[in-house]
């Protein structure tokens, strides 16, 4: 079994001298993917053109633009990337501007010592993840209450069915950043006619009637999952998968008072991952969407 090494992080080093460049450049190469620019418009570029580093090591004293007002050109598009100024001069006043501003992290003096800068910038690193990680749970949080809160808002307006299964299909995909999602009513065990979908890339295609994961989902009125189909042994036969790009679905019966009133279906293009509190959440607004499809 081959084990992939972890992508290593890239980080951006800026100096306008060529010696030093370089040797930012090989103080870091093993540990991080290294970009260099030799100024601070450059620099710009290569951010332009590689989009987020986790850490910018940035020479204070530079022409054209010093290394304080190309850090800040960066804050707008890259809020969480960590700064890390390189100054050989008392420029105190700039630099407590910049650290007040939330645009350095930390200053280093020339000349600096490899050991420190790479135990700063390793610091800086784990600064970027955790930033990283905090603004993907409060993204989750906020889409999580976006969901219960569109479910309520239906479930207490009157409208068409058609529509509110629309507003509900749109929903569930949204907020589970699906790459498809299918709302379907289900009559007597069998999938209905009535449906509404949405996807990222306009109109999908509705195989749910052809779907193993479906009608276990309808005959346990239990959730279904298959989050990396094609190694998924149970669905090696199922053509309609790979026909529709499709390398990730979780199927959810609607119940209400013991019967199945609705699946939807969420899916995803590349293998995916489910934490807890989205499989509760999941099946938290399962039971809320029973009470509003009992009512349609």
């Amino acid at each position: 079994m081959t084990i992939e090494k972890p992508k290593k992080q890239k980080i951006l080093v800026v100096d306008d001298e060529p010696d030093n460049l370089d040797l930012l450049y090989r103080t870091f190469r093993r540990d991080f993917q290294v970009l260099k620019a030799d100024s601070g418009i450059s620099a710009l570029q290569v951010l332009a053109d590689e989009g987020e580093v986790a850490v910018i090591i940035s020479d204070q004293r530079m022409p054209e633009m010093k290394g304080t007002e190309f850090l800040s050109k960066t804050v707008p598009q890259f809020p969480n990337t960590v700064r890390i100024i390189l100054t050989g001069f008392t420029d105190i006043e700039d630099l407590v501007e910049a650290i007040n501003a939330g645009q350095v992290y930390k200053y280093i003096t020339k000349p600096w010592d490899p050991g420190e800068l790479k135990a700063v910038v390793q610091r800086a690193a784990e600064t970027y993840d955790l930033l990283n990680q905090r603004t993907e749970e409060l993204r989750r949080a906020n889409a999580q209450m976006a969901l219960v809160s569109s479910l309520v808002q239906v479930a207490q307006q009157a409208g068409s069915v058609d529509k509110t299964l629309q507003s509900l299909a749109t929903s569930f995909g949204e907020s589970f950043t699906a790459n498809g999602c299918i709302l379907q009513l289900v009559t007597g065990n069998s999938l209905a006619e009535q449906q509404a979908s949405y996807g990222t890339s306009g109109q999908i295609v509705n195989w749910l009637n052809q779907d193993f994961l479906t009608s276990e989902a309808i005959a346990t009125q239990e959730l279904q999952l298959s989050l990396n189909i094609p190694k998924d042994a149970r669905l090696t036969q199922a053509t309609y998968y790979p026909e529709n790009g499709v390398e990730a679905h979780v199927i959810i019966p609607v119940t209400y008072l013991g019967k199945v009133l609705a699946v939807i279906s969420l899916q995803w293009h590349k293998p995916h991952t489910l934490r807890e509190d989205e499989l509760k959440l999941m099946h938290l607004s399962a039971q809320l969407l029973g009470v509003i499809c009992h009512s349609l």
